[in-house]
């Protein structure tokens, strides 16, 4: 492709290559030193001059160290000219940090939306952020991608005829709503209080499960904490299977053995927008390169983002 140029960032090059062999791009390569004092500095290895430039870099740990890779980065790339700079943010871990629910605390995605925009970048372009209100939090454009036409290809393979898809929370409820109708199932949901990071308590499951094969939809799942209280109350109500489904498969402190060892789930399913773990007969992962390649090449294009999801 004429005039784009693409760089990555050290937390998941595998995924960037992907991504360019599906545009028919190169992918350029980055320097990182680190001075004797801890400091990185970065350099760009390609020519940026008036060119449409995207760096490739999901904030997955260690998470501050490969954010202020993509900061070094995108100062980089607007110090040696570039005409348009585009973070391709595949996983946001500040989502999270998505509002003031207690005193005294700071809201983690909007600070670090703040020092991208002031480090260089012209937009964004994200996959599954975790609630709509982080889209705003940038003051530039952004593209936010989801994952759930991956996911329903793979369980369209399944008879659904006695599928369930369940969220965790009435936070994921819409989106648990869209990937039932893609699916043609019902859709049911947790209602769940957190304490902790790792201390949740689901009291009650609304919706008809009993008998049923279920899919659980969640956006991001890490130590498996709220998805481990969601299979108990799911076993109180009789339900026949489980498939777990996740967008953003971080699986930290062993959650991939943890949720595997369970009898009723039979699969373990999320995409590549960070490095997976390592394989387990239960886990699969899908891959997004080629909706996040699409979506690069329609920005560079000029062309509709959001009309690749006006069939679904």
């Amino acid at each position: 492709m004429r005039d784009i140029t693409v760089f990555s960032g050290s937390a998941h090059p595998e995924l960037a290559e992907e991504i360019c062999a599906h545009l028919g791009t190169p992918l350029h390569p980055v320097q990182i030193n680190r001075f004797a004092n801890d400091v990185l500095e970065v350099q760009l290895q390609a020519n940026c001059r008036e060119r449409d430039v995207f760096l490739i870099q999901p904030l997955v740990p260690p998470t501050q160290e490969h954010l202020v890779e993509l900061l070094l980065m995108l100062d980089a790339a607007r110090g040696a000219s570039a005409a348009r700079i585009t973070v391709v943010l595949p996983h946001y871990a500040y989502a999270r940090s998505d509002k003031k629910d207690a005193p005294r605390i700071s809201i983690g995605a909007r600070l670090v939306a703040d020092l991208m925009v002031a480090a260089g970048a012209s937009r964004v372009l994200a996959m599954t952020l975790h609630s709509p209100q982080v889209h705003g939090f940038f003051s530039v454009p952004v593209d936010h991608l989801h994952a759930l036409r991956e996911l329903a290809a793979h369980f369209r393979r399944y008879d659904l005829s006695n599928t369930v898809v369940v969220s965790p929370d009435l936070g994921n409820a819409k989106e648990a709503a869209h990937f039932a109708r893609l699916l043609g199932t019902g859709v049911a949901m947790g209602a769940k209080q957190r304490f902790s990071d790792d201390r949740v308590v689901i009291s009650s499951v609304i919706g008809e499960v009993e008998g049923k094969d279920v899919i659980v939809l969640d956006d991001e799942i890490a130590k498996g904490s709220t998805v481990i209280e969601l299979l108990d109350r799911l076993r109180d109500r009789g339900v026949r299977s489980v498939r777990v489904a996740c967008t953003h498969g971080l699986f930290s402190g062993g959650a991939v053995e943890r949720l595997g060892s369970l009898p009723e789930v039979l699969e373990i399913v999320c995409t590549n927008t960070v490095p997976p773990p390592k394989p387990s007969d239960k886990l699969t992962v899908l891959s997004i390169a080629p909706a996040l390649a699409e979506a690069m090449r329609r920005i560079h294009d000029g062309e509709s983002v959001s009309a690749l999801f006006s069939t679904s």
